[in-house]
């Protein structure tokens, strides 16, 4: 399966580290994940994607992107490939106007699906596919319930319509796909640059808004309490999503199959228990 990596703070600040420096950074898990690897990265207000075929941890263009990325948002992933050929329209993140998506995961007979699984996007949007993997499919079903309640080229769309539409594309996987014997895995991230949301779906994910100590303390004009302790204000100033827990002094908690959690454009933090889908007001 692949990893995921997403960051979102109220700083513009780099992410060498959780790509490429940490002890079980992306780039040392690609090792085992060595399909194709994507870095997605927003500079004023619009996503940037670099993506390579190659192995991330021997790829001299994926430590220079890693080494130079300065953003509050940041959407990665390690490819291994699971549904699709090893190409560049086949990694991971993809992207339709402002929003980016990866997947962790695989849906099983994919192949005898697909068709079902198109048949159910937007006609609007089913054009804009060009790849063969399952995790695409899953991203423009997510844009066609999200376009039911938004308008997909504004930026600030509420966390509560993002998770409506993640709960709707997983849902239609299950309905369309799902198998006694093998569930589908839908392990999923998404951003427009400023909400960000992950589905725990089958794939391991933890998540962190706080550190044991910020080492910028001192420096930092954004440092709060909510940077070394749990919130109590609702906001954070960071979330950071990772298949993995890095290494550090982040303190991580444990995603739990179905959970959501995400920011708004305001850092808010939300949080889905399983089966949790808030109401359209």
């Amino acid at each position: 399966m692949c990893r995921l990596f997403g960051f979102r703070s109220v700083l513009q600040s780099q992410v060498h580290r959780s790509l490429a420096s940490a002890d079980n950074a992306l780039a040392t898990q690609s090792v085992a994940h060595p399909d194709g690897w994507g870095v997605a990265y927003y500079v004023a207000g619009a996503p940037h994607i670099i993506k390579g075929t190659g192995q991330a941890h021997g790829d001299t263009i994926f430590h220079r992107v890693s080494g130079i990325v300065t953003s509050q948002t940041v959407l990665a992933h390690i490819r291994k490939a699971t549904q699709g050929q090893i190409t560049t329209l086949n990694c991971h993140p993809f992207q339709y106007g402002h929003w980016v998506m990866a997947h962790n995961g695989d849906v099983p007979g994919f192949a005898a699906h697909r068709d079902a699984l198109v048949g159910r996007i937007s006609p609007v949007l089913r054009r804009f596919l060009l790849g063969q993997t399952d995790s695409e499919v899953i991203f423009h079903l997510f844009l066609s319930a999200l376009s039911e309640e938004v308008e997909l080229h504004r930026r600030g769309a509420p966390v509560d319509a993002v998770v409506r539409a993640l709960r709707a594309a997983v849902s239609t996987v299950h309905e369309i796909s799902g198998d006694a014997d093998r569930a589908p895995l839908l392990t999923l991230m998404v951003t427009d640059g400023e909400a960000m949301a992950a589905h725990q779906g089958g794939k391991e994910l933890h998540y962190s808004t706080w550190k044991v100590r910020c080492a910028e303390r001192d420096l930092c004009p954004h440092f709060s309490a909510e940077c070394e302790a749990a919130s109590t204000s609702g906001y954070v100033n960071h979330l950071i999503v990772s298949s993995e827990p890095l290494h550090g002094e982040n303190v991580w908690l444990e995603m739990q199959p179905g959970e959501i959690v995400g920011v708004d454009h305001a850092m808010r933090l939300h949080r889905y228990g399983p089966g949790e889908t808030p109401q359209r007001r």
